[in-house]
């Protein structure tokens, strides 16, 4: 039996400590020690060897040593390398169904499957949402944009990041390739609501960490987050498009369809060899309802690169480019980052005013509303660099996708 003694004195308290081990031959000392103690106590500790530590091949126990040539060893049999494969990055891909086709190709590009998820909709309309695998503490990222159905889209949206908030996921990062409402960000006549600040609100309220969009309609609604929000524009994917084009330089004019996009023309001229500038001015008298007036610049004789945000029900830029055929353009083609079209959109784009029509997939084209003048382009490599640099901690300001210099 092994005994370990301790005791103590008043002021100033000296504490003595003897370590005594009985064996067969009798009492042995092994060491004495002394050290100071602020408080006068005495303890007594007696610890009692029931019985010998035996092997069955009669060597002494012995503790196993994990080294760099041991521990290889251990993840050599096929369970517990497809394990190590499969966890070795606490990053995670969520769809939902508004565009899996998107995320399916971002997961791709990242090297990573799509995760496992359960969404489905009771009789009634109600959404069901369920994870089909552990994310505790896992950077997750979910894909979502709210494009027709908005209201179905965003509901959606809103229950997965509580399903992932609630299964104790580290962070939760909402990817909007297209945040509807982006439209209604400000009061434009009395009794209006700001509905790009609620669905912000809402978003923020259940769950998410942060927020990456593509495209806002305004710089003004990354303002109405209380979370962090990622910029990332779609508009240097068709630059490089129009670039791969044999189009000379010389014979280019950047169109700004109204007044409220001159910024963004100007940045996309300025990227497109600094190419001049041309403005339509129109007057709206009612939602999704434009009337063209005048045009501000020279087209006479050249391409004409209409670019906008977003083509709704294509009444804008439609009546754009019949003025710009009027005013003597050689040939007009329409750019958008986001393809809502909306009836009668498919009509008035293929109606022959367009030489091409060129967006991007941040919303699904369905099979209906292809038409021949139609080309899409992918955004998937912008968002997957752009999701590996947040989980990465790194800066997402990249060339050639960092910014449009939009002052």
């Amino acid at each position: 039996m092994a005994s370990i003694a301790f005791a103590a004195s008043a002021a100033p308290s000296i504490v003595s400590c003897r370590l005594q081990r009985f064996g067969t031959s009798g009492e042995t000392e092994l060491s004495r020690c002394r050290f100071s103690s602020s408080s006068s106590w005495r303890l007594a500790v007696r610890c009692k060897l029931l019985e010998p530590l035996r092997s069955d091949n009669g060597a002494s126990p012995r503790i196993p040593i994990l080294n760099d040539q041991t521990l290889p060893g251990l993840l050599t049999t096929p369970q517990l390398q497809e394990m190590h494969s499969k966890h070795d990055t606490r990053l995670r891909i969520f769809s939902g169904t508004a565009n899996p086709s998107l995320a399916q190709e971002i997961a791709s590009y990242l090297g990573l499957e799509l995760g496992k998820i359960k969404i489905k909709r009771f009789a009634d309309g109600e959404i069901y949402v369920q994870l089909q695998e552990s994310v505790r503490g896992c950077d997750v990222f979910l894909v979502q944009p709210t494009c027709p159905p908005a209201n179905e889209n965003l509901m959606e949206l809103l229950i997965m990041i509580d399903a992932c908030r609630r299964a104790s996921a580290k962070n939760i990062t909402a990817v909007i390739p297209y945040f509807g409402y982006a439209r209604a960000d400000r009061k434009t006549q009395g009794r209006e609501s700001i509905a790009a600040k609620l669905v912000a609100n809402l978003i923020t309220e259940a769950g998410a960490n942060r927020v990456l969009a593509c495209d806002l309609h305004s710089g003004q609604s990354m303002g109405y987050f209380d979370i962090p929000v990622d910029h990332v524009y779609g508009q240097p994917v068709i630059l490089d498009y129009l670039a791969s084009k044999t189009i000379c330089s010389d014979d280019l004019v950047v169109v700004s369809p109204d007044v409220g996009g001159v910024a963004r023309a100007r940045a996309f001229a300025k990227k497109l060899s600094d190419a001049p500038l041309a403005i339509v001015d129109k007057r709206r008298h009612g939602h999704n309802v434009a009337e063209v007036m005048n045009l501000i610049g020279d087209v006479r004789g050249k391409v004409a690169v209409m670019v906008d945000d977003m083509i709704d029900t294509a009444g804008t830029i439609a009546k754009g480019a019949a003025l710009l055929h009027q005013e003597g353009a050689r040939e007009v083609y329409a750019c958008s980052t986001h393809a809502v079209f909306s009836p009668p959109a498919i009509e008035r784009l293929s109606s022959g005013l367009f030489q091409e029509v060129i967006i991007t997939n941040t919303i699904p084209v369905l099979e209906r509303k292809n038409f021949p003048q139609l080309t899409v382009l992918s955004v998937a490599n912008l968002l997957g660099e752009t999701i590996w640099r947040v989980y990465d901690d790194c800066s997402v300001g990249y060339e050639p996708y960092s910014s449009l210099d939009i002052d």
